[in-house]
């Protein structure tokens, strides 16, 4: 005989479904699961947005020091050609505008994923580096040897390539702060994620005495988005400070102040920013 329907709740919007074979446990309807994917959807075009628009105004400001140099001012620009983990860089220069033969002026190609140049400062070793996905896209450190690197839309093996590319390079910083795991996620893979963690963490300390992870942000997109991102933040609180790296729990800061993201629920509004800045700060001045 078949088993009769039964009444399951969906855990997202809590409408009632008749059901034969879903245990009403964890139970999440199709319309749910279909918001869910969309709004990821949506979220990964933002970012390509987001990232198209700031490489076309790093078009525009290299079309506008070339002007200059066509005009006559002693502006040399520089600009990365592949591949950009060689750190190969080439000096160009627009012919001058009465020239009747124009060569083609290469411009920066590279994905968004490249690592940042490779230019040394004047005391590298005493600079500190921030480097995470596209959440800290507008921190801003005031110690004005605070680096901030933005990769976004990048998982932790896209920040672990980026470090190894400065590790090549023999690059070393006094302070490293990582913010990584809110597009890992996404992968439904969680010992996969700690695991992709706990090797950027590695990497990270053989170029600096002073590691420190930055906790994820609560995201208000779903309660699965939520769940996940709640049980990273509890396990890097835990195994940062067993494994001598330090830890910024951001969850207790932003849980419950939605106005502190953006209309999407992922990304730091400038408040958030502004918050998360002040706690990285603060993490940098106090970790040793």
């Amino acid at each position: 005989m078949a088993s009769s329907p039964a009444i399951v709740v969906c855990t997202v919007c809590h409408m009632y479904s008749l059901s034969v074979s879903v245990s009403s446990e964890g139970f999440t309807c199709d319309k749910c699961r279909e918001i869910v994917r969309l709004t990821e959807k949506v979220l990964e075009l933002e970012t390509r947005i987001q990232t198209l628009i700031e490489d076309s105004k790093n078009v525009r400001a290299v079309d506008t020091a070339l002007d200059a140099t066509s005009s006559g001012s002693p502006v040399h620009c520089s600009v990365s050609v592949e591949p950009v983990q060689q750190g190969n860089w080439v000096t160009v220069r627009r012919p001058s505008r009465g020239s009747k033969h124009h060569s083609s002026v290469p411009i920066r190609t590279s994905n968004r994923f490249s690592p940042f140049g490779d230019a040394p400062t004047e005391k590298p070793d005493e600079s500190a580096l921030v480097i995470g996905d596209s959440i800290v896209r507008n921190v801003k450190i005031e110690t004005p040897a605070t680096i901030v690197h933005c990769l976004p839309g990048a998982r932790a093996p896209d920040i672990l390539a980026n470090l190894k590319v400065l590790t090549n390079a023999k690059r070393k910083f006094s302070k490293i702060v990582i913010h990584v795991g809110a597009n890992d996620f996404r992968l439904r893979q969680s010992e996969i994620t700690k695991n992709n963690v706990k090797e950027v963490c590695e990497l990270a300390s053989t170029m600096s005495d002073t590691v420190i992870c930055s906790g994820p942000l609560p995201a208000y997109r779903g309660d699965e988005i939520h769940s996940r991102l709640s049980s990273l933040n509890g396990w890097m609180s835990k195994w940062c400070p067993q494994n001598n790296i330090g830890f910024i729990d951001n969850w207790k800061n932003f849980w419950g102040r939605p106005d502190l993201l953006k209309r999407d629920g992922v990304h730091p509004s400038w408040g958030g920013a502004t918050l998360l800045s002040r706690n990285m700060a603060h993490s940098l001045r106090v970790c040793t």
